[in-house]
C-alpha cells in the first residue's frame, strides 16, 4: 500500500506540473505537449491533480474534445474502482 501512494503521489505531481506548463507554454505561443501525453497522466492515475489544475489554472476547460475524453477516463476508473471494491479484490 505504501508503493501505490508514492506511485499516486509521483503521477499527480507530474500530471499537475505538466498542465500548469502547458498553460504557460500556450501563453507565450510555443510548441505544446500534446493532449496525449497530458490524458496518458490522467490515465496513469493523475486524475486528481489534473482536474484540479485544469481549474486552476483554467487551461483545456473549453476544449470539447479534451473534456470528453478526461471524463470518459474518470469514468472508467470509477467503474474500475467500484467493480474492485464490490468484488472485494481491493480493502478499504
Amino acid at each position: 500500500m505504501n508503493f501505490l501512494f508514492y506511485y499516486f503521489l509521483a503521477v499527480n505531481s507530474i500530471a499537475f506540473i505538466l498542465i500548469g506548463y502547458d498553460k504557460h507554454l500556450a501563453k507565450k505561443r510555443c510548441n505544446r505537449i500534446p493532449e496525449h501525453t497530458l490524458l496518458l497522466f490522467v490515465l496513469a492515475g493523475g486524475t486528481i491533480a489534473s482536474g484540479i489544475s485544469m481549474l486552476l489554472f483554467r487551461h483545456k476547460t473549453s476544449k470539447r474534445s479534451y473534456l470528453v475524453r478526461f471524463f470518459t477516463i474518470v469514468f472508467f476508473q470509477i467503474v474500475l474502482l467500484f467493480m474492485a471494491t464490490y468484488y472485494k479484490l481491493l480493502c478499504f
